[in-house]
């Protein structure tokens, strides 16, 4: 079987994709906030079996969404099944104001909601870093952490062990610089003694002029260094080893802000993030889906480029 991209020809920016087969027989995906059938939504949540055809769901915060940052919007969307619930951080975004961009967290216990609201995680009032947008789980041996950050004197990506209940940074717990401050929009994958930073790079919302683009580093630990192939820091304001740029021939421009990694029933690895389609004007950034594969040590996706056809996850039909 073959699917073609984009998987959703409209606006799904900055997506978030879980594997919730084992709870509730389907992939979920959630996006910064943005339009259905006209309608504004704060939270759209799609589901799918089979990772290439997507319904919308609802609004997973049907009640217009957090109110702690008045003018803020949602942006941004990490989901992770932990502890018997669901908890979602997510960005209170600011545009241009890089000290009330910040970053919250909700609980439900339901993929797609409602949520309710903890408040802020993030911000530069508790750990000092501005733009503190675009923040996402990621769980080591029992250790939880947050990754978050952006663009903007003073942020780049960050790290910082949370609380048990990964509802807030632990106790004393101190953030520490993962890359230069032009980067965006983490995942961290562990592989084989190694820790991935998946992120973007470039001008992430100018329709055909976007350059955004999906960079990768490696460490053996999970709070850094992180560095390329040659062993160039990530702290390097001049980073740039990618994986994922625009393909021009094929209508895809500013292809970024992927999903965690998701895994097929065949063991391949997918990952899920937006793009601009000449196939819609450029209007709105695409969901799109790429398979990633592995050589020495570092993830590649295939020409580098988005693919505008390719090959189908292998999923399982449910039994």
């Amino acid at each position: 079987d073959t699917y073609s991209n984009p998987l959703i020809p409209a606006d799904c920016p900055d997506p978030s994709v879980i594997d919730d087969r084992d709870a509730s027989g389907w992939f979920y995906a959630y996006s910064t906030r943005s339009r259905h059938q006209g309608q504004s939504v704060t939270l759209p949540v799609y589901r799918s079996r089979d990772m290439v055809h997507w319904q919308f769901v609802r609004d997973a915060f049907p009640d217009g969404g957090p109110s702690w940052s008045p003018g803020g919007a949602l942006w941004a969307p990490d989901v992770n099944r932990m502890d018997g619930h669901y908890v979602l951080y997510y960005a209170m975004g600011h545009w241009g104001d890089p000290v009330r961009s910040r970053s919250g967290v909700a609980v439900s216990e339901s993929p797609t909601g409602p949520f309710r609201d903890v408040g802020m995680i993030v911000g530069s009032e508790n750990t000092g870093v501005m733009n503190s947008i675009d923040p996402v789980f990621f769980e080591d041996d029992g250790r939880r952490y947050l990754f978050w950050g952006s663009f903007g004197k003073g942020s780049g990506i960050w790290a910082v062990e949370l609380a048990d209940d990964g509802l807030s940074v632990r106790e004393g717990a101190r953030p520490v610089q993962i890359s230069a401050i032009d980067t965006e929009g983490a995942y961290v994958v562990k592989r084989r003694g190694w820790y991935y930073v998946f992120a973007s790079r470039g001008s992430c919302c100018e329709g055909a002029r976007s350059s955004y683009h999906v960079v990768v580093a490696r460490s053996r630990h999970v709070l850094g260094p992180y560095a390329d192939p040659d062993g160039k820091s990530f702290l390097d304001d001049d980073y740039q080893y990618t994986i994922l740029s625009s393909s021009p021939g094929a209508g895809f421009r500013g292809p970024g802000h992927n999903s965690a990694l998701i895994r097929d029933d065949a063991g391949r690895d997918w990952l899920f993030y937006h793009s601009f389609w000449s196939g819609n004007d450029y209007e709105g950034r695409c969901l799109m889906m790429d398979r990633v594969q592995w050589k020495k040590g570092w993830p590649f996706i295939g020409n580098g480029q988005p693919s505008a056809t390719s090959v189908a996850p292998f999923i399982k039909e449910k039994r």
